[in-house]
């Protein structure tokens, strides 16, 4: 009876033995979980997530309420328009100046012409040699008044172009104004960034939200990555785009099997989880390693599996 309970108990740690070194790693599924929180403080004016809805990247799920930022950008822009009033077109100003300019050239021309014909009067002895020293000394006086105005006329668009350069030079930081503004606003939208699944929803529509604050997590499971844990030994028969086999529980004592990808093998070891069973459960110091798996829908965030190499 002693020898037939003895040999009961080597059949039983021999089965246990060949249960766990039935497969090579095991670890659990994960994925790249992304917590979309509010950008904006204000009322949640519009939402559609639920958890379990697939989204595409970019696509608009809410809208927080940004009513005031949009008061304050009108107020900027209504500012930069009132910029444009304030300056003045050095044309329209100058104008005067120029028909000032236009009657002292008509002038001095008719001046000119009638010097002409005082000289040939002069040398018909019809006329005196004072009244030819009258016209070239009107005629001088005439040149330096068309001399002065044309200065006039340059100093006015200097002075009208330099005060409106003054007040242009206000546009500028006034732009940037209602460009910040605009992002807070365009902030306001709840735009989803990246493609997967909402795992969780922690808003309502209707909430009030603060900037950071939590919306949903969100997460691509089309493909999921098992987290094993490998020994020393294990770690030189593996390498970076080799196929395994992975399988999950799939009732009592059934699998269910799919083909993965080792995509990253840590560079460092580590303590054993205790949570991790390793083909040699006494080493210490194990090697984490990712398996990308395509998701048919059964596997799970979370859900533990097992990967094969060795067979």
């Amino acid at each position: 009876m002693k020898k037939t309970i003895e040999f009961l108990t080597v059949i039983l740690l021999l089965t246990a033995c060949t249960q766990k070194d039935d497969f090579d790693a095991s670890g659990n599924f994960e994925a790249d979980e992304v917590i979309v929180s509010a950008q904006q403080n204000g009322e949640l004016i519009s939402y559609t997530v639920q958890e379990g809805q697939n989204l595409k990247a970019g696509a608009q799920v809410g809208q927080l309420d940004v009513r005031s930022v949009e008061l304050q950008k009108e107020q900027v822009e209504a500012s930069i328009a009132t910029l444009k009033e304030k300056t003045v077109d050095s044309d329209d100003q100058s104008e005067l100046v120029r028909r000032q300019l236009a009657v002292q050239e008509s002038q001095l021309a008719q001046q000119l012409r009638e010097r002409t014909r005082t000289q040939n009067l002069v040398k018909a002895d019809a006329a005196t040699r004072k009244q030819l020293d009258d016209i070239n000394a009107a005629i001088d006086q005439q040149k330096k008044q068309i001399e002065v105005t044309r200065q006039q006329l340059k100093l006015n668009t200097y002075t009208i172009n330099t005060q409106n350069r003054s007040i242009l030079s206000e546009k500028s930081p006034l732009e940037k104004n209602a460009a910040q503004i605009q992002e807070q606003i365009n902030k306001g939208k709840i735009v989803n960034p990246v493609s997967g699944t909402v795992l969780v929803n922690y808003a309502l529509q209707g909430e009030m939200q603060v900037m950071g604050k939590p919306l949903y997590k969100i997460a691509d499971i089309s493909t999921l990555d098992l987290k094993a844990y490998i020994t020393g030994v294990q770690l030189s028969q593996i390498r970076l785009g080799q196929q395994v086999k992975i399988r999950i529980d799939q009732g009592e004592k059934q699998y269910r099997n799919y083909t993965g990808t080792i995509t990253w093998i840590s560079g460092k070891s580590e303590f054993s989880p205790k949570t991790i069973q390793t083909k040699d459960e006494r080493a210490n110091l194990v090697y984490a390693v990712k398996i990308r798996v395509k998701n048919d829908g059964y596997l799970k965030i979370g859900m533990y599996g097992e990967a094969i190499w060795s067979k």
